[in-house]
């Protein structure tokens, strides 16, 4: 359906149109503005929900040393749709209008402490290097966080912060703005924290997002251990006590090829109580968000053209380069799944996708276009992150710095989505639990995802297609058991975000293990805009033609659909293996945002950067297990 009238939704993909009733209501929604309104009935087929599972504040360190003074009920406030001050003093707000969703999740490693040691009349206020570290002097500055830093390094506490009243009441104050602008119904908060585990600078960051208002007094910090099985295991026993949380892996992509491993902590290769143990606890994983796609690396997937997007390979907070891509990167990660399950049982890395911003300005930076990056007063400006050269230089008589060229690499993202009965925690945090997720790189693109026997010829563009494929098949994050009687039916569809461009194609990505236990993975594409077929030798759709034109940032309107949608047969399906599929969505190519920061800038784009970007968006996986007759 090429330029779909988006006046009408489409029944299923798109009973969804509420996506918390944001088009219609978005102005209600603004924070301070909101009128109670009647609660919508929760939909049995599920809609499509936007939000944000990682947001720093002024109460993590980092943040507040980089000038971020927005608390808690700013970033609730933002989210919803109202306007907060950047450090810099400029205005952030969402074009594209409120999110559905938020979890504040700050480093619970030295949470407000920071802020209290710049408070006077604070105990902490007193620390000998307090005036260093709110020096107008950068070089004092570096030095005196440097202390934090390095602690994180070696998950050491420094003892004169031994004492947790601040961690404790910067605690409550999350929780506090958690239940203050939560209204069910219509916009749902999580409580979370994030676990800041960075051996010897390794970026093993997991965010910890909790189902409800029972959590833990205090949160559970890599500075009492680095370890993530002791976190794990500790939120076992806080599960005992009702306490219902998952954890999600984030930038595994700055983990120099550590945060997916096939060995256990201890070195010793992974053993099935270890397997249950993380599956248990780590249903999903970050795939995106503004320090890069963590999807996968041109290195791993060679035979897949669009592996190269959006790539960041430095260290977290480092000028210091990735050496290490295998077991930093999530596609590699669910294909070691399934070899570690054939020798052990289980499949400790049966991930769902999400995406989030990571943003420490308590405002995520989605839009391409309206975009202010992630670090506050450190990268506020096209020059500070490497988009236009400073006043009087050109490109040629320029030379980026490495700290610049780190945030230059950098993007505009992105959203958690998820396929819910209605925009409540106990919904919500359902769908995560589920891996009934998407995430996109900032539009919120909405896309659905079966599999089943007996699917052919359904239509997920009606009610009583969605009831037929829930009814007969499995939606993404599911296993989808076999048959002894042939290949499952896939269904996919797509539809774009008005606020950006078409949809180009969507392709299902598969990997599988041969009789040997060895992974292998595929990229098929399933559904082509403009009514263009797939190729049958390389299963790629033609080149729509789309285009942008860099000097304006306009970008074609005749090309590209609003909709897209497929039924899809694996052509190679074997039924004695197992396999996993994943469908990604593909828009056609629109700027990307150092583009028009050179554009607003008046200076041409870096010739160092892409110009152009092709957003996307990428569903969880579904599961094939062979019976045991196979």
């Amino acid at each position: 359906m090429k330029r779909l009238a988006f006046a009408v939704c489409v029944a299923a993909l798109l009973s969804a149109c509420g996506e918390s009733e944001v088009a219609a209501n978005g102005d209600q929604q603004a924070a301070g503005g909101a009128q109670a309104t009647e609660r919508p009935a929760a939909n049995p087929l599920k809609n499509a929900y936007f939000g944000d599972l990682h947001l720093h504040t002024r109460n993590s360190f980092d943040a507040y040393i980089f000038n971020v003074r927005a608390s808690p009920d700013d970033a609730y406030t933002y989210a919803k749709g109202g306007t907060i001050k950047h450090a810099a003093g400029f205005d952030l707000h969402m074009k594209s209008g409120p999110l559905d969703f938020l979890a504040v999740t700050d480093h619970s490693e030295y949470l407000g402490v920071l802020p209290a040691i710049n408070t006077e009349g604070d105990p902490y206020s007193k620390a000998p290097y307090a005036k260093e570290l709110f020096s107008t002097d950068q070089v004092q500055v570096n030095a005196a966080f440097r202390k934090f830093a390095d602690t994180l390094n070696v998950g050491k506490r420094m003892p004169e912060y031994a004492d947790l009243r601040t961690v404790k009441s910067a605690w409550h104050d999350i929780i506090e703005a958690a239940k203050k602008h939560y209204e069910p119904g219509k916009f749902t908060t999580l409580v979370g924290y994030e676990f800041t585990s960075a051996p010897e600078g390794r970026n093993l960051h997991r965010n910890v997002i909790f189902a409800g208002d029972a959590v833990p007094e205090l949160p559970y910090s890599a500075l009492e251990s680095q370890n993530l099985e002791d976190l794990w295991k500790w939120l076992d026993e806080r599960r005992a006590e009702g306490m219902e949380s998952l954890v999600i892996p984030h930038n595994s992509n700055g983990s120099n090829g550590t945060m997916f491993e096939r060995t256990m902590w201890n070195g010793k290769p992974i053993d099935r109580a270890w397997a249950e143990l993380r599956q248990r606890n780590e249903p999903l994983a970050e795939v995106t968000q503004v320090k890069g796609t963590s999807e996968t690396h041109p290195l791993l997937s060679p035979n897949d053209e669009l592996a190269g997007f959006e790539v960041m390979e430095w260290y977290i907070g480092q000028a210091k380069r990735i050496t290490k891509f295998d077991g930093g990167y999530v596609r590699k990660a669910l294909k070691d799944g399934l070899e570690i399950e054939a020798k052990v049982g289980v499949n400790p890395y049966k991930f769902g996708m999400i995406g989030a911003s990571d943003t420490h300005n308590a405002a995520g930076s989605y839009e391409e276009d309206n975009y202010y990056s992630k670090v506050g007063i450190r990268d506020a400006t096209p020059e500070l992150r490497g988009s236009a050269p400073p006043q009087g230089k050109t490109w040629g008589d320029y030379q980026v710095p490495d700290g610049i060229t780190r945030f230059s690499t950098w993007g505009a993202s992105g959203l958690t989505g998820v396929w819910a009965e209605e925009n409540t925690r106990e919904a919500i945090y359902g769908a995560l639990r589920r891996k009934e997720t998407f995430a996109t790189t900032g539009p919120r693109i909405r896309v659905r995802f079966f599999a089943g026997y007996g699917l052919k010829g359904t239509e997920l563009t009606s009610d009583d297609g969605v009831k037929a494929a829930y009814a007969n098949g499995v939606p993404m994050g599911s296993d989808l058991v076999g048959k002894a009687d042939g290949a499952p039916d896939f269904l996919v569809m797509a539809m774009r975000d008005t606020n950006s461009a078409p949809l180009q194609r969507i392709q299902i990505v598969k990997a599988w293990t041969d009789a040997k236990g060895k992974a292998f993975e595929k990229v098929f594409d399933v559904a082509c805009s403009d009514g263009g077929a797939i190729d049958p030798k390389t299963q790629r759709c033609a080149d729509n033609g789309a285009s942008v034109d860099v000097k304006t940032c306009a970008f074609s309107q005749d090309k590209g659909d609003a909709e897209l949608k497929a039924g899809w047969t694996d052509p190679e399906f074997d039924p004695k293996q197992n396999a996993f599929y994943y469908a990604r969505v593909i828009e056609n190519p629109t700027c990307r945002w150092s583009t028009w920061d050179a554009l607003r800038a008046g200076v041409e784009p870096s010739p160092h950067l892409p110009t152009t970007i092709q957003e996307r968006a990428y569903t969880s996986p579904i599961w094939f297990v062979p019976t045991k007759a196979n």
